[in-house]
């Protein structure tokens, strides 16, 4: 018995040490590979420093090689120089010069996510998914998220020139657009639409969202509002942490909101509802679009696989990873995707969105005089009313046709459950 044992743990200790010899010759043929590069590098720079046409600044060429060294990882990682990093921390305040466009590379072209409402962009007519393919007289075509954030960015009272196409129409628009300062306003509007049904509008998650959203509630139950609508359209996200405080309002303790997953074990982070009173008994609609990204998917997605929110409209964007910012010693920083974010299901958001439960094109629906809601599907089904694509800061709900359908679905949830009552 003792001799089998002996064998075992001379079998076990063989074992062990064969293993540790190929992790570590994995691990030396991998260092060798990183020297090799670095030589490589190292190479290829003195010979630019030296016979390059001019001499060119060591800087210039580091922090080149650096820019191309994340734009070749994705679409979201950058290196950003000292002056870009700053504008960076600027833009997380909540207030900035600029044009009011929230931009992404996708499918490699410079992408509008959303135009960020009130802003020049938004006022020009600019929409979500117009692709840039000129700014001033440069192609984009080559260009990082970091070149085109310092072509657009400028003092106040500037003035740059877009070009963007437009695929649902197959057109080349131009915009000569005028730089402003851009205030972000979480909670856009928050009001009572119709027969107690309340409405949300919010177009970003920043630090205080958790705030404004307590309020914007607060102000609907004072008005008797029993059934909610909340408007994720064009809200491009923000941070990760205020999206789930705002899905904490609507889902009951304890429920994964969701889940983070990277290479180190520190990145694999789940988030989990914690509201000690949510509102779990008024049904509910999610308005979503192209424009609706990162945070909105989070907080579509989570509601939509807890099925405690009907997700309506036209599929996100489909922007689901964690970037860091990592700041470097000369007061440069990366911008680095370190993980991505799965919603409750498992589900992917990163470049698939999030599908809409019941899908909704929109129309703006000019109205001749104010009418109520059955007249105006019956006038859109005769083919009466004129539907139009426009942008209106102000307009009477009635003419957003994904808005009368949100709430048309409400009124029918709503008579259902009485009905089940009884």
């Amino acid at each position: 018995m003792l001799k089998r044992i002996f064998i075992w743990i001379l079998v076990i200790g063989i074992t062990a040490t064969v293993t540790a010899k190929a992790v570590s010759e994995i691990e030396k043929k991998q260092r060798d590979d990183i020297y090799k590069q670095i030589e490589l590098f190292t190479y290829a720079f003195s010979i630019i420093k030296s016979e390059y046409v001019t001499d060119p600044k060591p800087k210039d060429l580091i922090y080149g090689a650096l820019k191309g060294m994340l734009a070749g990882l994705d679409p979201h990682s950058q290196f950003m120089d000292p002056d870009t990093y700053n504008e960076l921390k600027v833009e997380t305040e909540g207030r900035f010069g600029g044009l009011g466009i929230e931009i992404s590379i996708k499918d490699s072209l410079l992408t509008i996510i959303t135009p960020i409402e009130d802003t020049p962009a938004w006022k020009a007519g600019i929409k979500a998914g117009d692709r840039i393919v000129k700014i001033g007289d440069e192609l984009t075509r080559d260009f990082t998220l970091t070149d085109a954030v310092k072509r657009l960015r400028g003092k106040p009272g500037t003035k740059v020139s877009i070009t963007v196409l437009r695929e649902s129409e197959g057109k080349l628009l131009n915009f000569d657009l005028e730089r402003a300062i851009i205030n972000i306003k979480d909670v856009k509007e928050a009001k009572i639409l119709d027969d107690n049904i309340g409405y949300i509008r919010l177009v970003e998650f920043r630090e205080d969202t958790q705030k404004s959203m307590e309020k914007a509630l607060a102000e609907l139950k004072k008005q008797n509002a029993n059934c909610l609508i909340l408007d994720l359209r064009n809200n491009p996200g923000g941070l990760l942490d205020s999206a789930v405080k705002v899905t904490n309002f609507f889902i009951e303790p304890g429920k994964m909101i969701v889940y983070t997953k990277g290479r180190k074990l520190l990145q694999n982070i789940t988030y989990k509802s914690s509201s000690d009173k949510p509102i779990l008994d008024w049904p509910m609609v999610v308005l979503v679009n192209e424009g609706s990204a990162s945070g909105s998917e989070i907080v579509a997605g989570a509601l939509q696989d807890y099925k405690r929110a009907i997700i309506m409209g036209t599929k996100t964007f489909g922007k689901g990873s964690v970037q860091t910012v990592i700041p470097l010693t000369d007061g440069s920083a990366l911008r680095l995707t370190t993980s991505e974010y799965f919603i409750p299901s498992g589900r992917t958001i990163n470049k698939e969105g999030v599908t809409p439960d019941v899908k909704v094109e929109q129309k703006v629906v000019e109205l001749k005089e104010p009418t109520d809601t059955e007249t105006l599907f019956k006038e859109i089904l005769d083919g009466k009313a004129p539907a139009k694509e426009e942008n209106k800061t102000e307009a009477d709900y009635k003419t957003d046709y994904q808005l009368v359908r949100a709430i048309d679905l409400l009124k029918g949830i709503r008579v259902y459950k009485q009905q089940d009552k009884k």
